[in-house]
């Protein structure tokens, strides 16, 4: 057997990792060189596993320019056994200092699609071999233009006043349905998106909606009509019978303003969220599957996850 050799890119090099033809082309991917001439992408973060010239595995680290947060694994593709793929990481990490996040990007209900399933199995296992530790799971759903459900006429809505009102209301609400781009915000700004959005969410307070119950405020949605697409950013309730008609009223102002598709993320777990949001008119378009390194998933404490099909068993 051919040995396997593993090592960084070098600058100039963008054409060796895109080599390997893309086993998900149904997942919409910044393109590597675009990535690399953005900043995002970097040489020494990209490594590649190659056998007989050939590239069996590949994996780029991604971080925007001028992010406060790590690296995470952006990228890993693997058609050679889940060894050789642990092997990869074990090298990128001790170069890197240390193991990341990685999110594995997978087509939406991936888990009843053998065909993708085949595909993803590899480097979710070659991710536990290197230590890394399922957390969970989030969901990626987009509106894109079908009807509205009517509104129950239970609850009325109007902007929000001000930051301090906005703010007011965050504080509580314990945990929001919906947080579209935490990751990003925590990676690239060092923000809570659940705690305090305003941080990252820079838009005038009248883009964020307040759902009230006569005089009682009982719910907040905050919308991007103008980040780089209309997004549900923020969903919170402080009454839960509020749910539908709080998401049809954020979508229904994003789409008076033009907007023909509406991006919103929740976790797999919220179940009661997700069925809302398909009620709404959402579908599911990708999932992100959660790999963490042990450290940051013990300070986070327990994991809520579905289990994997077919799973192997390495050492936890």
């Amino acid at each position: 057997m051919t040995a396997i050799v593993i090592r960084p890119l070098v600058a100039g090099e963008e054409q060796l990792f895109d080599s390997m033809p893309d086993p998900l082309p149904q997942l919409r991917h910044v393109g590597y060189a675009d990535g690399i001439a953005a900043g995002g992408y970097r040489p020494e973060r990209t490594w590649v596993a190659l056998q007989a010239g050939q590239v069996v595995g590949r994996a780029a680290w991604a971080l925007p320019p001028g992010a406060v947060g790590a690296p995470w694994l952006d990228r890993f593709d693997l058609v050679a056994e889940p060894e050789v793929g642990a092997a990869l990481l074990h090298a990128a990490h001790e170069a890197l200092g240390g193991s990341t996040v990685y999110y594995a990007a997978v087509p939406a209900h991936w888990r009843r699609r053998p065909d993708v399933r085949s595909v993803v199995m590899a480097p979710m296992a070659a991710a536990r071999l290197a230590g890394l530790v399922e957390r969970g799971e989030r969901l990626r759903c987009t509106w894109a233009g079908t009807p509205l459900p009517a509104p129950s006429g239970r609850y009325t809505f109007r902007p929000a006043d001000d930051a301090a009102e906005i703010n007011a209301l965050v504080a509580r609400i314990t945990a929001p349905d919906v947080l579209t781009g935490q990751e990003a915000a925590r990676t690239v700004a060092g923000v809570d998106l659940a705690t305090d959005p305003l941080a990252w969410l820079t838009g005038p307070p009248g883009h964020w909606r307040i759902a009230l119950d006569g005089a009682e405020p009982v719910g907040l949605a905050g919308t991007a009509g103008q980040a780089c697409y209309p997004l549900l950013a923020y969903l919170g309730l402080l009454e839960q019978a509020v749910r539908g008609d709080l998401l049809a009223d954020a979508v229904r102002v994003l789409a008076s303003d033009g907007a023909r598709e509406v991006v919103a993320d929740v976790d797999a777990f919220r179940v009661t969220v997700l069925a809302e949001l398909e009620r709404t008119g959402f579908r599911q378009v990708r999932a992100r599957v959660v790999f963490e390194p042990p450290a940051l998933s013990r300070m986070r404490g327990p994991r809520v996850a579905r289990p994997l099909p077919d799973r192997p068993n390495p050492p936890r």
